[in-house]
């Protein structure tokens, strides 16, 4: 049910421009939190995947002997997090915890929140998903739908939390995926804006003056980031975070 109205919204939003299209996606949206709510659990939309239970249960087992402190803050998502090794010293004096798994999309993040950021009653949750979701053929607007049906999960558990999303950013392997990136950031920057959700963009902060990505701040796999690169997240998130 679920994927039938995935696919058929998408054929509808490919022939729709302007206002038109923008009010169909808000209604979906709509409609697919409650469709998506019956769906079965490998249905898209959904996270079945054991692929990271290991990663999940290593997380879990450190917090039985050495617990987040309630009131931290939480940075979650794919491998843009959790390849950020230096986020103790780029956020001094701030309990920060990292609870990254790499490779997951926006499913996979809301899936596994209630055991990896939920539990922990964090101040403040940072996080970045959705590139990987783009780069497995879906549409900006179905990661959208997966992205609202994440914020309302955390805002439904931890209603005095603070949520902070970080752009989908940009990258040399992944250019042709562009323009898709940045309708999906420009879908969740307008919901942050409208639902109290801090929106960190560093999209255009990631490019040249060319347009094009800075090799500068990317490793050699021409995706992830360098320590140059996340001196620049750090720099755009600190001013979000209490």
């Amino acid at each position: 049910m679920c994927f039938l109205m995935k696919n058929a919204a998408n054929l509808f939003l490919e022939n729709q421009k302007g206002s038109v299209r923008l009010f169909f996606l808000s209604a979906l949206v709509l409609a697919m939190s409650v469709g998506c709510a019956m769906a079965p659990r490998n249905s898209p939309g959904t996270s079945s995947s054991v692929k990271w239970e290991t990663a999940i249960a290593n997380y879990e087992a450190q917090d039985k002997t050495n617990a987040p402190a309630s009131g931290c803050i939480v940075f979650t998502g794919s491998s843009y997090i959790r390849l950020w090794k230096n986020l103790v010293t780029d956020f001094p004096g701030l309990p920060v915890v990292n609870r990254g798994f790499g490779g997951c999309q926006l499913p996979d993040v809301s899936h596994y929140a209630g055991r990896i950021v939920i539990p922990y009653a964090p101040r403040e949750v940072v996080i970045y998903a959705g590139g990987n979701d783009i780069n497995a053929h879906k549409s900006p607007e179905a990661v959208f739908v997966d992205f609202v049906a994440l914020m309302k999960k955390l805002r439904s558990a931890l209603p005095r939390t603070q949520l902070i999303f970080i752009s989908c950013p940009p990258s040399p392997k992944r250019w042709a995926q562009t323009d898709k990136i940045r309708e999906l950031n420009a879908l969740i920057a307008s919901y942050c804006q409208s639902h109290e959700i801090a929106f960190v963009n560093t999209f255009n902060l990631m490019l040249g003056a060319d347009g094009l990505p800075r090799p500068d701040i990317y490793g050699p796999d021409q995706l992830h980031m360098n320590d140059v690169g996340y001196a620049l997240w750090a720099d755009a998130v600190r001013p979000h975070l209490r």
